[in-house]
């Protein structure tokens, strides 16, 4: 027996003898006064009186406790049977712990009697849902104020302390604590206490044997079977088994965990409870059939669930904190789950359901138990005999799944077994889908057909998903949920499967379900023939029948056939009535020869997609020929919306069409038909448009003409005038007109503008801007502009020789986009250089500036060659076009015309500035500048002054024939010095 510790300090003085007993109580009651006060703040404790009958006294809410009052703790006794309050100081056994708790014992009997101080090392009840308290040893120490110091019994699961009271004795006592927090301190009758430990050690023994026979066969079904499922549940029997024992002592039993190793491990157990419990509930659900997303979900919950583990090494109650709440969330989230997809048929959750509403009453009551609403003592152990109760039901549920349709080894089935069970199919290849597995078999042809490595496509029906068709995804899903949920039937489906270079081949499933004897789909077997060759063939020739190659717009055909399913509907239903528009690309020809087929084809594709966007969605966009394109509209009604409409769609060609490190720039004109009602045939239509589109050619492009009776004469007579122009041509009738350009310096004439005028025998004159675009349409354009070069330098070089000065004159011609795209171009020159030997640079080339921007490169390329045979280059209207002033230095030209509109009063104060600063730079660029439009004197004088150099327009002349231009240039002064 080891000695008290304590420093007992006596509130008694000792008195002689001879004074009276008296005196003696006065003074001793004063002393006890002043020792009283001198203590002060200290409070006489309530002795707990102790009976001899009651086996155990709950004395927790009457302990004080101490916390953080350092590592020495002086505090008055309990008054004892003669009234007087004792102090008494405890120091700390190994000095440092600063929390302390004091209580009092009475032994009211008159009898001795022995009684066990029991402080648990955990409890749940009370333990708290954040930051839990996870438990650890208590009482280092209890001290008494007086006798023996109690003895400490050794046990695993609570600080024990045996004390003995003497018959009527007050005894106080300071416990030395090890944590703030003291869950529970009962008195127990030592006897009552061993019963009550045996009694739970039996109960808790039947607890462990049964949760561990069930983990174990569990494990031997996941052994046998194979499925995920069965590893999930054998995790969570597992995960459940290990908290028990954490729970009941067990795991400290075996091996001797102290206070902070427990912690850790009932820590490390309530996080792998919430982990196992997630793993079971998607593997039991097998959420991961069709949507990777929920796999992907699962394992990032899994993980962050795990993760708690390394934060149990740092912090065990955070992490169980964690972890509690986890459970509870779910709890929820799987009961919502279960729900929803039982409301769905599903089997598998249709079962779950008892199992899980026991599971959410278990998460109830541990909840209420953690924050203290549950507190009786049996709670605890209920709470782990509801665990196993539950993952026992678990077992049973998927038991039902394991012994399902036959033999346990019902999944492992051989290579042989599986092709004798695709005879029931038709084809070549094989495709087993074992449904418990959620497993694909299919045979290595369908690999290698798409060059995927060998076993890509054996795994979950999900992992199809990624392979299919995004087309096809739905209707296999739905085709394999519907057999699973029928039990019926059979898979005849077509779909696609993506190759690893991204190319698709079209397979053909036929397959059907095997029951097994509950009732339920087992495995799907059956065949996939590859059907691509088949299937591309036949749409093919679907779709080119009736759709452009090129654009995959529609063709004529299909086009009129919508047209006329239009124009069909709106006289059966008077709805909208349709209007058609055909718009046809100009000089599309001319740029698809300069720049290639693909170019050209290219620029086919982005004018259809720019057309595409700007019709609603009941119109209809087609390809009615190689650039002519068709639109029935029935989302616009109104003439001037139309119009509006017609209008958008040629800004939208007008946009420049970038192809490699150029701009290509292109216009277009339409022509407009509206339904007219009554017995219009549809051809009718097409031919109105048809007139109306070749007007808006006729008149110079870029335009949209709506069809009027009056164009159908002008139309039928296309061909005579494309005839005649041609014998005309071919005859030379066609006329050949100067216009005079005079040198604003002294007014002389410089030299002429080569025109082409053409007078019908029967229908008199046809102006340029009629006959010319009939020319282009024609391909008689490049014929018509050699016969004006050629004459034009014929009569060039009568007038050189006739009228030598030392300026010698210069004729312009104008050159059309075909002829500076042609290809003999440059030999047509030098050839009619050569034929009439004109002084170098008088023969002027005029092109227009647009023209040349068509194509920069190869237009510097070309004008670099005619340069270099003596032509004079001419850049005609500048200022019109959309070019880059950086592309006119590249280009030789050694004239600028400024066009008319530069001209003509407008009444705009930026007329004079603009046209002194292209002036200007001509000069600066080394050109010399030439302005059309003159019409009067004050033109003429302020072209002058300005610094331009030759003028030309009415004032000074009009187009006339080589005889009055020969007579002109007699009558006025052409530099009278000679050659």
């Amino acid at each position: 027996m080891r000695h008290n510790p304590v420093v007992l300090r006596s509130m008694s003085i000792l008195l002689p003898d001879p004074i009276n007993s008296v005196i003696r109580r006065v003074v001793l009651a004063f002393c006890v006064i002043v020792s009283v006060f001198a203590a002060l703040p200290v409070q006489a404790l309530e002795p707990i009186p102790v009976p001899i009958d009651i086996e155990a006294l709950d004395v927790t809410n009457s302990i004080e406790l101490h916390r953080d009052a350092g590592t020495r703790l002086q505090v008055s006794t309990a008054p004892g049977a003669d009234g007087i309050v004792r102090r008494i100081e405890v120091p700390s056994l190994d000095g440092n712990n600063t929390n302390w708790a004091v209580f009092a014992l009475a032994n009211t009997s008159d009898e001795q009697i022995d009684r066990l101080i029991v402080a648990p090392n955990y409890k749940l009840v009370g333990s708290d849902l954040f930051w839990p308290d996870l438990g650890s040893s208590r009482i280092a120490a209890i001290t008494p104020s007086q006798g023996i110091a109690p003895e400490r019994l050794k046990s695993l699961e609570a600080d024990v302390f045996l004390v003995t009271l003497d018959p009527g004795s007050i005894v106080t006592f300071v416990a030395e604590l090890t944590t703030p927090k003291l869950p529970e301190v009962r008195i127990w009758e030592p006897d009552v206490y061993k019963e009550t430990i045996n009694a739970y050690t039996l109960y808790r023994g039947i607890i462990l044997g049964i949760s561990g026979l069930l983990a174990l066969f569990l494990t031997i079904l996941f052994v046998v079977k194979g499925t995920v499922m069965f590893p999930a549940t054998a995790a969570l029997a597992w995960s459940v088994l290990a908290y028990l024992c954490i729970d009941f002592g067990f795991w400290g039993l075996v091996f001797n965990l102290d206070g902070g190793g427990s912690q850790l491990a009932r820590s490390c157990a309530e996080v792998m409870l919430a982990a196992s419990l997630l793993i079971f509930l998607y593997a039991y659900l097998n959420l991961n059939r069709w949507n990777i997303h929920y796999s992907h979900l699962a394992l990032t919950t899994l993980i962050l669930i795990l993760g708690l583990l390394g934060v149990a090494v740092w912090d065990p109650s955070i992490a169980a904190g964690v972890a509690r709440l986890s459970l509870g969330v779910i709890g929820a989230l799987g009961f919502i789950t279960i729900a929803v997809l039982a409301f769905q048929q599903y089997d598998r959750a249709i079962l779950l359901i008892p199992t899980w509403c026991l599971l959410i009453a278990w998460l109830v009551g541990s909840a209420m138990t953690v924050t203290g609403y549950l507190s009786n003592d049996i709670v605890q152990p209920a709470l782990g005999g509801g665990l196993v109760l539950i993952v026992l039901l678990i077992g049973f549920t998927v038991m039902q799944h394991a012994f399902a349709g036959g033999a346990i080894a019902q999944g492992l089935i051989s290579d042989v077994e599986r092709k004798a069970l695709a005879l029931t199919g038709a084809g070549d290849i094989i495709w087993d889908w074992d449904i418990d597995r959620d497993r694909i078999y299919t045979g290595n042809e369908v690999e290698e057909l798409l060059n995927l490595k060998r076993g890509a496509l054996e795994g979950p029906a999900r992992d199809w998903l990624e392979v299919l068709h995004p087309q096809d995804r739905d209707r296999f899903r739905a085709t394999l949920d519907a057999v699973i949920d029928q039990r019926r039937g059979k898979v005849m489906q077509t779909f696609r499967l993506r190759s690893e270079d991204g190319h698709f081949r079209w397979f053909r499933l036929r397959a059907r379900p095997i029951i097994g004897s509950d009732g339920e789909v087992i495995r799907c077997v059956g065949t996939l023939l590859d059907v691509t060759e088949e299937r591309t063939a036949e749409e093919r020739l679907l779709h080119d029948a009736v759709h452009d190659n090129l654009t995959g717009l529609p063709n004529r055909e299909l086009f009129v056939d919508r047209l006329r399913t239009s124009v069909v509907r709106s006289k059966a239903e008077e709805t909208a009535k349709p209007t058609l528009l055909v718009l046809n690309l100009d000089r599309f020809k001319q740029v698809n020869d300069s720049i290639g087929l693909s170019a050209g084809d290219s620029i086919l594709l982005t004018v259809a997609r720019r057309l595409g966007r700007l019709i609603g969605q009941q119109d209809t966009l087609g390809r009615l020929s190689g650039d002519q394109y068709g639109l029935v509209l029935l989302s616009e009604q109104e003439p001037d919306r139309i119009v509006a409409l017609a209008d958008s769609l040629r800004k939208a060609v007008r946009a420049p069409i970038t192809f490699g490190d150029r701009e290509i720039f292109l216009t277009c004109s339409v022509g407009i038909a509206f339904f007219e009602g009554g017995k219009q045939a549809v051809e009718d239509m097409v031919t109105n448009a048809e007139i109306a589109l070749n007007h808006a050619k006729r008149l110079g492009g870029d335009r949209q003409e709506v069809f009027r009776p009056i164009l159908r004469p002008l139309d039928k007579n296309i061909v005579d005038l494309e005839a005649d122009l041609r014998e005309a041509i071919k005859k030379e009738t066609l006329g050949v007109f100067y216009q005079p350009i005079i040198r604003l310096e002294d007014q002389s004439i410089a030299g002429y503008e080569v025109l082409a005028r053409w007078n019908h025998p029967k229908r008199g004159k046809i102006a340029p801007s009629e006959f010319i675009p009939i020319a282009e349409q024609s391909g008689l354009i490049n014929e018509l502009g050699m016969y004006v070069l050629d004459k034009g330098a014929q009569q060039l070089a009568f007038w050189q020789r006739e009228y030598p000065i030392k300026r010698p004159l210069f004729a312009s011609v104008n050159l059309s986009s075909r002829q500076l795209l042609k290809q003999d171009l440059i030999n047509d020159v030098k050839a009619v250089l050569s034929r009439t030997s004109l002084e170098p640079g008088t023969l002027k080339l005029e092109l227009t500036e647009s023209l040349v921007m068509s194509n920069p490169e190869y237009s510097a390329k070309v004008l670099e060659r005619l340069r270099s045979l003596g032509a004079g280059l001419s850049l005609d209207d500048f200022g019109t076009g959309h070019s880059s002033l950086s592309y006119l230095q590249r280009f030789p030209f050694d004239t600028i015309k400024i066009d008319q509109s530069f001209v003509k009063t407008n009444g705009s104060s930026a007329r004079s500035v603009l046209l002194r600063t292209i002036v200007a730079m001509g000069h600066d660029l080394g050109m010399s500048v030439v302005a059309e439009g003159a019409e009067s004197e004050t033109d003429a004088l302020e072209l002058y002054q300005l610094g331009c150099e030759f003028a030309q327009g009415f004032f000074f002349g009009e187009a006339m024939s080589s005889s009055d231009a020969t007579k002109m240039l007699r009558k006025m002064p052409a530099e009278a010095e000679s050659a």
